[in-house]
């Protein structure tokens, strides 16, 4: 059977670094998932670099940001991944969600920006297992987007306790857990 990709998009102030330091690729690896960590263009300012002009087209829209993905999971040759988003990366997430939802076999958002843009009856309309994942402390983001996302039909949720906005990295392993667990019902 085919092994299910996991894609993992990141947040503002970090890489796609993050998710190996933190030993989430290896353990879906693992575990028998095609786990991959990309970088998203203009966010990647670690080592300073400046976007290429080249992705600017794909940063300033929704659209763009949408085709973005959809190039991503072409040129990887990914066929139904579940998708990863936390925080700042809802900018790409969500509008890909609400677009092309059914080019997914899951999404897991953590706190994503950008939920406030779409209406609930966008939300009613993903067809797809929804594992919202926040952290207890984030009474911003993660109480926001919850809002919207629960509004989605097959979507669940996992507070993480004692946890801030960056609900993975407070409690890595409750949300490997609870990670696995999802992906475990959806291969």
């Amino acid at each position: 059977s085919e092994v299910l990709a996991v894609i993992f998009l990141h947040g503002q102030s970090f890489n796609s670094k993050k998710w190996e330091e933190l030993g989430t690729l290896a353990l879906l690896s693992e575990n028998g998932y095609r786990a991959i960590a990309i970088d998203l263009p203009g966010e990647n300012k670690l080592q300073g670099e400046t976007a290429l002009p080249i992705f600017l087209g794909y940063i300033l829209s929704a659209q763009g940001r949408v085709a973005f993905l959809q190039q991503v999971f072409k040129e990887l040759g990914l066929q139904q991944p579940v998708l990863i988003s936390s925080s700042m990366s809802g900018r790409y997430s969500i509008p890909f969600l609400l677009a092309s939802g059914e080019q997914l076999k899951g999404f897991v958002p953590i706190a994503p920006v950008g939920t406030k843009d779409f209406t609930t009856q966008q939300y009613q309309q993903v067809k797809i297992p929804t594992l919202i994942i926040y952290g207890e402390r984030d009474t911003g983001l993660g109480t926001q987007s919850l809002q919207s996302l629960q509004q989605i039909p097959k979507s669940r949720v996992v507070m993480l306790l004692g946890a801030g906005h960056a609900c993975y990295l407070d409690k890595p392993q409750e949300f490997h857990k609870a990670l696995l667990n999802f992906l475990g019902e959806l291969k």
